[in-house]
């Protein structure tokens, strides 16, 4: 019999919103952060970050830290300090979000790593006088106490200075292409901007912080410098190029073909007269194609210009990511690492190569790339509201949209500094499960969880705090993706999965990277193995593309300036079966099956699965069964002591169901897309209200290990909050899984 009266305390039973007697209420009281709280994983953590030193990389492509320890970061995008108004929490306090408590509640949870994200031009709403080269200061006091803060829970910052979205030109500051112009592009070349943003950066990091005593360059806590986020050459803003600014790359353009040809008249030679409108007399300026032409296969001598354009748009990216880096650790005597950028390119398969090698002259390689559907609504791109349709995919039955597929450059760490599950998909359960999984697989070394503005929790509320009937899109905080944090960051963090080896090492040369010859594999999950083969390097000894089920298979690596005689591809017979449409990870620990939709884990240390439950209703690994009778949901086993699961004097058990807002109501639709077709998907009637209503959980647990004697039950906040019966069974015991609780704790 499941023992309910224990849990009353902290999850009020009131089922009056989306599924009636199936759910129970998210109502988590504020963390007192007790010291008996059986379910805290701020030990992972150092005392404070960067007590060994600066974080640093190996030949493998992890991150160290300063002792050389390995470093695997569970990391979230936070906004929290931002902004510092008296705000009306939603969960029943009355206070301002703390940074202090924050720093507390994530590390608890396993977090080992935030991004500050903001933007250090001047805030001419505030400052219009202001020089193009003052910093925002009020952005500066949040990056540093937001440092301060996070350093004191053994939580390492990655910051983000700089985005072309919200940047602003005043008329005074005499940028060529004048004040309304749009900054994509102009960071890489533009001389003002570029002067500004060193300006920006030397006032950031190094002046004393007054919240540590110390400069940012000194200190080991701030563990990577994002140059920019979300621009690129190559991607299709650089169309938007006009007046001044174009004809500045224009001839820049056409220095560097000199330098590359000689001259003007042997340039044309090359290009074999292939001329553009805008092209200037005597080689003084070179217009560019528009970028739409790099995604085409191209032949004869239009082939050959449009790859001297793409090369010239990456090496200039290449030599601007150089220069600020070697800014940054010269003149400004930093010791952090430096990441590049983040962004993608007008097509995956052709250009992405070329922008990732234009990282290579930094530290760190980096992505932005969310798991979403489609969202249709008048404010979709930030707000969820009543009449907005949408699809909800799930990964596990479209595993090739996984964030974590990823070609990443050999040798080299890759972090994917924005992600989540985005709302109002509803499967965002499987997401800490998946990432936790097939990052520790794959090597991806960093995974920053996007977003949160709260110290705490996020309750469904407005969309902008003015905007009524309306939900956040971007957040994170919420029970079914933080939720199931704790067992998935012990998991990735302990290191209870293993990295394989390389499945795929593609070898490529830069000319076949710029004359937009096909990759062997991509990230696009609408490559077509099958499909786009016609145009691989012709010296490769891989004659076909790679199914993009690779990536769930083991590490998929890319070496620039590589050999692709030599490039080294896996039987992958041995683990993709297309005919079971499964997939079994290079080291036997990880298998999805995407025709039923279940994935599961299965090592010493930690097992779980990620299911709908309605085609596998029981999962029997080694040490662990689940039997659930929900429809969808991810269970999780993992070893709190670091011994395997069946010798374990203390295991976590964590399940997560679906959640929806109070009142939250839908009905089946027709989602028109461009062009004329349609998909079905989902109409939302209404968006609900506070508080989160999540599904019961209707599943037993058993576990082979004689030891276990006590299981009990956890609050939210990691507290123990009553015993649960269990029944002894032959080496190991089983029970039922509360029905209103996410944790608990087998001892």
């Amino acid at each position: 019999m499941l023992l309910l009266s224990c849990l009353l305390s902290f999850v009020p039973l009131t089922f009056q919103g989306w599924s009636g007697s199936d759910t129970w209420a998210f109502t988590p009281l504020e963390d007192d952060f007790k010291s008996d709280a059986k379910l805290d994983l701020r030990h992972l953590n150092e005392k404070t970050a960067g007590a060994s030193g600066f974080v640093t990389t190996d030949a493998d492509g992890n991150f160290r830290l300063g002792n050389g320890e390995l470093a695997r970061f569970w990391a979230v995008n936070t906004g929290v300090g931002r902004e510092k108004p008296f705000v009306a929490k939603p969960l029943g306090r009355q206070t301002e979000p703390d940074l202090a408590r924050h720093a507390r509640f994530l590390a608890k949870r396993g977090v080992n790593m935030v991004r500050f994200h903001g933007q250090l031009s001047p805030d001419l709403g505030k400052h219009p006088d202001a020089k193009i080269t003052d910093i925002n200061t009020d952005e500066r006091d949040w990056c540093w106490r937001l440092i301060a803060a996070m350093k004191k829970e053994g939580i390492y910052t990655t910051i983000s200075p700089y985005w072309m979205v919200p940047m602003k030109f005043s008329a005074s500051w005499k940028i060529p292409g004048g004040a309304n112009q749009s900054a994509a592009s102009l960071l890489f070349f533009d001389p003002n901007l570029k002067a500004a943003y060193k300006a920006w950066l030397k006032a950031l990091l190094t002046e004393k912080n007054p919240y540590t005593g110390v400069s940012l360059s000194s200190d080991p806590a701030l563990a990577i410098i994002e140059i920019q986020n979300e621009d690129s050459m190559l991607f299709w803003t650089i169309n938007s190029l006009q007046g001044e600014e174009k004809q500045l790359l224009e001839k820049q353009f056409a220095n560097w073909a000199v330098k590359k040809y000689g001259s003007a008249p042997k340039i044309q030679q090359a290009w074999s007269g292939q001329a553009l409108k805008d092209d200037k007399a005597n080689g003084a300026g070179f217009d560019f194609y528009n970028i739409w032409e790099a995604t085409q296969k191209q032949s004869g001598a239009k082939r050959i210009r449009v790859a001297d354009q793409v090369q010239f748009l990456t090496e200039t990216m290449r030599d601007f990511n150089r220069e600020i880096t070697e800014f940054i650790h010269k003149d400004l005597g930093c010791r952090q690492l430096v990441n590049a950028g983040n962004w993608r390119t007008a097509d995956p398969v052709r250009l992405n190569d070329a922008e990732r090698y234009s990282y290579t002259s930094t530290e760190v390689d980096a992505v932005n790339k969310y798991f979403d559907g489609v969202h249709k609504g008048p404010n979709s791109g930030w707000a969820i509201t009543a009449g907005d349709q949408f699809t909800s995919p799930s990964a596990l039955l479209d595993p090739k949209a996984l964030p974590t597929n990823l070609k990443q450059t050999l040798g080299r760490p890759m972090i994917i500094t924005e992600s989540s599950w985005v709302l109002p998909m509803e499967y965002a359960t499987e997401g800490p499960f998946l990432i936790s999984a097939y990052q520790s697989l794959t090597g991806v070394a960093g995974y920053y969880w996007f977003a949160t503005g709260d110290d705490e929790w996020t309750a469904p509320m407005s969309a902008n705090g003015y905007m009524p009937n309306s939900l956040q899109k971007w957040s994170m905080a919420t029970p079914d993706t933080m939720g199931t944090f704790p067992a998935a960051a012990l998991m990735y963090r302990s290191g209870y999965i293993k990295r394989g080896k390389p499945v795929v090492i593609e070898r490529r040369t830069l000319a076949d990277i710029y004359s937009g010859r096909t990759p062997i594999i991509a990230e696009e999950a609408s490559f077509d193995p099958n499909r786009d083969s016609g145009d691989i390097a012709i010296g490769s000894n891989i004659k076909a593309s790679v199914n993009p089920l690779a990536f769930l298979v083991g590490p998929v690596t890319v070496d620039f300036n590589g050999d692709p005689s030599k490039s080294f591809v896996s039987d992958f017979s041995k683990y993709i079966d297309l005919s079971s449409q499964s997939v079994q990870s290079v080291t036997g620990e990880v298998q999805l099956n995407y025709g039923k939709g279940f994935c599961t884990v299965d090592t010493p240390s930690a097992q779980g699965v990620a299911a709908f439950f309605g085609s596998k209703p029981m999962v029997r690994l080694s040490d662990v069964t689940f039997l659930s009778q929900n429809e969808y949901g991810a269970g999780m086993a993992v070893s709190m002591d670091h011994l395997p699961i069946k010798e374990s004097k203390q295991v976590l058990i964590q399940y997560g169901t679906r959640s929806r807002p109070t009142a939250w109501a839908q009905e089946p639709s027709s989602i028109p897309l461009d062009g004329g077709a349609s998909v079905k998907g989902t109409k939302i009637i209404n968006v609900g209200k506070a508080p989160w209503q999540v599904q019961k959980a209707k599943l037993d647990v058993i576990i082979k290990n004689p030891s276990l004697h006590r299981v009990t039950a956890l609050d939210m906040n990691g507290n123990a909050a009553g015993n649960i019966p269990i029944e002894k069974t032959n080496g190991g015991i089983r029970f039922k899984f509360p029905e209103t609780a996410m944790y608990v704790v087998a001892e």
